[in-house]
């Protein structure tokens, strides 16, 4: 067999193995070293082995990636995000389906806090679909709003599905960040006016409006949940500004978090210890699968299969809207069985190669990437946030429930998709504009 003919081998067997259930990162892995050892040679494969997973690791622009992470659980930790929907709820609640509203503006919000869609899914259901049902809003609406809305973490920063995108295709960490605020926002606005729409020719997903809360009582509450700007406003400003790199600004958002979650639950020994090996296994799980899929990004480089598959899709897609257009059915068919990590670190050493080729701007085509890697985590049947928000909203919540709810998001969502893919400027804009980039 040829070099080529081997890489391509190797890539159908990592597609069996996913399928049969062997674990990313090992799969990803085996497959690259298989790879370059039968097409290559040892000499190359070994100085692989021996150079790139120490190269990953101990790269400080890496750094980004846990501290973010750690940002997340330690926001969790702190109970900012029951007091910030607590809240929006006293402001919104008296409109008709204003709690669907509450769910979209402080997911959009929290989501600055915590980069991880997960995260985000995971803990609305635990506060707000309670208090959704208890003032009798539709039960599969309420659910497919919060899963729905989770999904804002991959685009607002900090983003960790942003961070690995970047270390995927060698991009500036802050650029995409940044680059995220504009559709992250305009996503949020689609969802407020959509379910506004939504709840006005259907009055029976959202129950009759209740009586308003006293505007003292708005207040008080809002007073409660400034320290989240302790977080958003230093990481993003200092991003934009110019101010430190995208690893210091995980730091600075790590060390803001951990004040908060200090100053609001006193008894340390209590939630440091989980916090912290949260934020470790998540990080190392997450270390461990891009070494797996930069090792196969190296075979499929060595043995000519990128050359050899960006000839082919330059034949298919000549132009770089018929090669968006490719990537979008790709990316919404794997979304339905592969999770989204797994889903980018496998496509993009495909993909990237192309992408130069055409000449597409690398942060624009990542903030389409990212905003496919959102419709994918609420698109059945493997969607991680559909799971995410079954496990935590108890026994009288069905999978079907879950499913039917998401529908009209994803329709959103493929909405906010194609004004992201005709107008480039959405994602460019801003980040062109940075100080110090």
């Amino acid at each position: 067999m040829s070099p080529v003919e081997i890489g391509y081998a190797g890539a159908v067997l990592l597609i069996l193995a996913l399928v049969a259930g062997v674990p990313v990162a090992p799969a990803l892995g085996l497959v690259g070293l298989g790879g370059m050892l039968l097409g290559v040679g040892t000499a190359f494969t070994v100085a692989q082995l021996k150079s790139l997973p120490f190269a990953v690791v101990s790269n400080y622009d890496f750094a980004v990636l846990p501290m973010f992470v750690l940002m997340g659980t330690l926001a969790e930790a702190s109970g900012i995000t029951a007091r910030l929907f607590r809240a929006l709820q006293d402001w919104l609640g008296h409109v008709r389906g204003g709690l669907y509203q509450a769910v979209v503006l402080a997911s959009a919000v929290f989501a600055a806090a915590s980069g991880s869609t997960i995260v985000n899914a995971v803990v609305f259901t635990r506060i707000a679909y309670p208090e959704m049902l208890k003032y009798g809003y539709d039960r599969s609406l309420s659910i497919g709003c919060i899963a729905a809305t989770g999904s804002f973490a991959a685009m607002i920063p900090p983003s960790i599905t942003m961070v690995i995108y970047a270390i995927m295709t060698d991009q500036s960490v802050g650029r995409l960040l940044i680059a995220g605020i504009v559709p992250g926002v305009l996503t949020a606005l689609v969802y407020f006016v959509g379910i506004r729409l939504l709840v006005r020719f259907n009055p029976r997903l959202a129950p009759p409006v209740p009586p308003a809360v006293a505007w003292r009582a708005r207040f008080h509450s809002t007073l409660g949940v400034w320290p989240i700007l302790l977080l958003i406003v230093p990481l993003i400003g200092g991003l934009y500004a110019g101010l430190y790199p995208a690893s210091a600004a995980g730091a600075v958002g790590a060390f803001s978090a951990f004040l908060i979650a200090l100053a609001m639950r006193r008894r340390v020994s209590t939630w440091i210890g989980p916090v912290l090996r949260d934020a470790a296994a998540i990080s190392c799980t997450m270390f461990a699968i891009l070494i797996g899929g930069l090792l196969l990004s190296r075979m499929l480089v060595a043995t000519g299969v990128i050359d050899h598959l960006v000839l082919g899709i330059m034949d298919v897609a000549s132009t770089p809207l018929r090669f968006m257009v490719l990537v979008c059915l790709l990316y919404l068919a794997l979304g339905c069985f592969l999770d989204t990590t797994s889903m980018m670190v496998v496509t993009l050493p495909f993909l990237f190669g192309a992408v130069r080729a055409l000449e597409i701007d690398p942060i624009w085509f990542g903030i389409v990437v990212v905003k496919l890697i959102e419709i994918s985590v609420v698109t059945p049947p493997v969607g991680v946030n559909l799971f995410a928000v079954l496990s935590a909203a108890g026994r009288e919540t069905q999978m079907q429930d879950v499913v039917r709810g998401v529908v009209p998001f994803i329709a959103l969502e493929l909405f906010v998709l194609a004004l992201l893919i005709a107008f480039p400027e959405l994602s460019t804009w801003l980040p062109d504009t940075m100080l110090g980039r």
